[in-house]
């Protein structure tokens, strides 16, 4: 009778804990609160765009340095689930100087207002898109990082972009999060779908894929699958001994980001 109780009672847990996982699966995805609000680069303008649901996503903006605006393309940088884009724009703009730079505020961290889901990050993408391809002759790359790979892959299916980088790439939210939680049935409690490797499967762009070959977040498994969906792969480079968060501190990471930016925008 005692063992049946504990059963019971372990059920019980159990059944709580996968309701709390449904529940605030939108703060464990998009932690906009750990992220809160920064200060944008210096020398960076905000841009105020307006979405189709009267939120108000912004973009910040850097212009190149010693270069004439439209000699080369934009790069659009989609930052991870808990980057700021003031610091996406600054570690574009340190390592590009001569681009100009634009990355987006995901709904709901700092300035933007609303609430974060990957519906809402991919309708958001497209509108900052279009405000920048009003401006820009050469086009637009887009520089995704980590879940920001995602935000990227989906843009280069419903806009014109150059290329695509993806940095630590994941091919699906969905079975990312059932590596990370086997005990629980995250393929059926999960809301946010992002599927960048079946997305980019059927996509022609030029795509460049730099990955961590230490990365605990996002493992090989994962990113895998988004390099044989690739059909155009002009560069394809993995960081020895880097790690999911670590990567962008070596300088290995910051010459494979600049031969990916530069094999995706040759013609």
């Amino acid at each position: 009778m005692w063992m049946f109780k504990i059963a019971i009672a372990l059920a019980g847990v159990y059944a709580a804990i996968v309701v709390a996982a449904y529940f605030l699966q939108t703060q464990l995805i998009f932690p906009a609160g750990l992220v809160g609000r920064s200060a944008p680069p210096p020398g960076g303008r905000n841009v105020e765009l307006t979405t189709s649901d009267g939120e108000t996503v912004v973009l910040i903006r850097l212009s190149p340095v010693g270069a004439e605006t439209g000699e080369r393309p934009v790069l659009l940088g989609f930052g991870g689930n808990a980057w700021s884009a003031d610091a996406v724009a600054e570690l574009l703009h340190r390592i590009f100087p001569e681009y100009e730079i634009a990355a987006m505020h995901y709904r709901g961290y700092g300035p933007s207002s609303g609430r974060p889901s990957a519906k809402a990050l991919f309708e958001d993408a497209a509108l900052a898109f279009d405000h920048l391809s009003r401006q820009s002759q050469a086009g637009v790359v887009a520089v995704g990082f980590s879940i920001g790979a995602s935000v990227a892959v989906d843009l280069a299916a419903s806009r014109p972009l150059k290329g695509l980088v993806l940095a630590t790439p994941f091919d699906s939210l969905k079975e990312l999060a059932a590596t990370h939680y086997p005990w629980l049935p995250v393929r059926l409690l999960l809301r946010h779908r992002m599927e960048s490797a079946a997305t980019l499967r059927a996509l022609t762009l030029p795509v460049a894929i730099i990955t961590a070959d230490n990365d605990t977040v996002v493992p090989a498994p994962r990113s895998k699958p988004v390099r044989e969906a690739a059909a155009d792969l002009r560069a394809d480079t993995v960081i020895a001994g880097a790690g999911h968060n670590d990567i962008y501190e070596r300088a290995e990471f910051v010459a494979a980001l600049r031969q990916s930016v530069e094999a995706v925008s040759n013609d």
